[in-house]
């Protein structure tokens, strides 16, 4: 009998463990409180009122690292709970990367002003063995990593920028190779191929994007909310050059309510994959835009396949009478599927 009782009570406790092993687990879902970092105490051991981990970077050496990748180090790989790296204002002249094996990671600060990640690679620059580092490696800072976020921070590449045409001057500022991140209020800046936005589902909310040619590009299927994308073009360039493939492959670009604006003229969007997918919706476009407003990447093919819409736009570049004709003026069901957070499956993944 006492065997008995005491062997239901051992059930009952592991029963309580599991239960409380189970609410520890992360969730897999972006929510507001990824992007606070309030009261912070001043060592890596600090967690925040979520129970999320901590580390604050520092250049004077107050914190727990000078640098930022200093502080990705710290984070063990296979990491499954949110960890949040403060990065105090300053300006970080640093390559930085987070590897797939390290999700759940945010970078923040109090203002993308005040707190900037740079460095200045090239797509023509050498490698340590003598090889070129291509446009993939040039990027200042890379994440191959699920569930990042990124708030208030200036991800910046300062290579001399180039005209159209030149030969290994792509420079990236950013590239995203992760699924599921979110960017809030984060400044991009570069000239040619600032923003690689590589592949996943990613949501970019308030954020500035700044380049000349192509300076969103890559696979990645995105949404690009209240955004201002601001060229610095020397003569033309473009926005947008979606990587889309095959039309079985769901990727492509949501601009909804961005306003594009700056120097130069610019095309709306490329088709550097035979599939390209780009729409703006409800977008501000300045005079900067050219007329026939999208590209065919000099393959008159790909104007049966690729797919560049606009939805409602509005500025002296929002004029249609000149667009080509392969390119598409949206109606509401059309446009539908674009112009919230289920285009990236939103309900999946975020909890704003």
């Amino acid at each position: 009998m006492n065997f008995f009782v005491f062997s239901l009570f051992v059930v009952a406790c592991c029963r309580v463990l599991s239960c409380q092993g189970t609410q520890m687990q992360y969730k897999d879902f972006i929510s507001w409180d990824d992007f606070s970092a309030e009261n912070y105490s001043g060592n890596n051991n600090f967690k925040d009122g979520a129970h999320n981990r901590v580390i604050l970077v520092s250049k004077d050496g107050s914190g727990d690292s000078r640098t930022v990748q200093g502080a990705v180090n710290m984070i063990p790989d296979g990491n499954k709970e949110r960890v949040k790296i403060f990065i105090s204002p300053g300006v970080y002249r640093e390559k930085v990367i987070i590897p797939m094996r390290k999700p759940y990671i945010s970078f923040i600060a109090t203002g993308s002003s005040q707190t900037v990640i740079s460095w200045h690679s090239r797509a023509s620059d050498r490698g340590p063995n003598g090889q070129t580092v291509g446009t993939f490696y040039s990027a200042s800072v890379a994440v191959e990593s699920d569930y990042f976020c990124a708030k208030g921070i200036t991800f910046e590449n300062t290579a001399q920028g180039a005209g159209p045409g030149a030969i290994g001057m792509q420079a990236v500022a950013l590239r995203l190779s992760g699924d599921k991140a979110m960017l809030y209020r984060c400044r991009i800046l570069g000239s040619q191929d600032t923003l690689f936005d590589h592949m996943g589902r990613h949501y970019f909310l308030e954020c500035y994007v700044q380049g000349s040619i192509d300076f969103i590009f890559g696979n990645a299927r995105s949404l690009y909310q209240g955004c201002r994308l601001h060229a610095v073009a020397m003569s033309y360039g473009a926005v947008a050059a979606s990587q889309r493939n095959s039309p079985k492959d769901d990727s492509g670009f949501s601009f909804l309510d961005c306003r594009l604006d700056g120097s130069g003229i610019l095309y709306l969007g490329r088709a550097w994959g035979r599939y390209a997918r780009v729409v703006y919706s409800y977008c501000q476009l300045e005079g900067i835009i050219i007329p026939e407003g999208w590209s065919d990447w000099g393959d008159p093919s790909r104007t049966r396949t690729a797919w560049f819409g606009e939805f409602n736009c509005s500025g002296k570049g929002a004029n249609l009478r000149e667009r080509v004709q392969w390119a598409r003026s949206l109606n509401y069901n059309e446009a539908r599927p674009f112009l919230d957070q289920n285009y990236i499956d939103g309900d999946q993944w975020l909890r704003l």
